[in-house]
């Protein structure tokens, strides 16, 4: 089956794969050849790609996943390998998202895109320590 992982900066991964696992909304799920169609949000996470017994991981921090007639495409707001992954760089946004969070009492910022901010940079760390990513500094 042929898979795509795009955002709107980059065209991330396009090839043939046997499996993909992807972070849904409702939980983790496999896509296999022949799968029924499904359309389906995904949110921060990891995809693991599989060609034989080789998987190759990568971080979504959500969008959605499309599969019909072999054919899947993730359309991801944005997506990582993990040496694309600063460490540094992720700590620093967890920091600003639990900032906004404790500010948003006092001053009513919105909440939602606090608790989103907070739960992107919180799965990309978990990623980056998975996978070993590099520091800014590396």
């Amino acid at each position: 089956m042929r898979l795509r992982i795009l955002t709107p900066e980059k065209n991330l991964f396009d090839g043939e794969v046997d499996r993909v696992l992807l972070p849904g909304e409702d939980g983790g799920f496999e896509v296999l050849k022949d799968h029924a169609p499904i359309l389906s949000s995904l949110v921060p996470g990891e995809v693991r790609v599989a060609v034989g017994k080789k998987e190759s991981p990568y971080f979504v921090s959500g969008g959605f996943f499309e599969f019909a007639h072999n054919q899947g495409i993730i359309l991801a707001d944005t997506a990582e390998t993990p040496a694309e992954i600063k460490v540094d760089r992720a700590k620093a946004a967890l920091e600003r998202a639990e900032k906004r969070l404790q500010e948003s009492k006092v001053r009513e910022i919105d909440m939602i895109r606090a608790q989103q901010a907070l739960l992107r940079a919180i799965s990309r760390l978990r990623f980056a320590g998975k996978y070993g990513a590099p520091s800014a500094s590396e």
